[in-house]
């Protein structure tokens, strides 16, 4: 789910952009706009979604707790609501480090056994 190095230029995403980015629908996340007010990207005068780099880690985080932890929404609004401190958000960024270290060990592993 890291973010392609020559997008991060960019100020802002499309909804499609933002749904292959986390691999859900367009649909799904416009839904969550309903129900997480946290989640509230620009739109145009055409009514066209204009997500910046602070609304997608807004859903970054509804999605870690949802789709990765597997909480309910009113269990993932309550949790949004209660961490004040950003807990959550730390959380999630030490989990994505640790799957690019571990993607990173895979690599290297299947380098070595190559030798073998």
């Amino acid at each position: 789910m890291a973010l392609n190095k020559n997008k991060d230029l960019k100020m802002f995403y499309s909804i499609g952009e933002v749904a292959q980015m986390f691999n859900v629908t367009e649909t799904l996340l416009r839904f969550w706009e309903k129900e997480f007010p946290n989640i509230a990207p620009q739109k145009t005068g055409r009514g066209i979604r204009q997500y910046t780099k602070a609304d997608i880690e807004q859903v970054r985080l509804v999605y870690h707790l949802v789709k990765e932890r597997g909480m309910t929404l009113q269990g993932a609004r309550d949790m949004i609501r209660r961490d004040k401190s950003g807990g959550v958000n730390r959380n999630i960024e030490v989990i994505e480090r640790l799957k690019s270290i571990r993607s990173d060990l895979q690599a290297i592993n299947k380098e070595l056994n190559g030798f073998v």
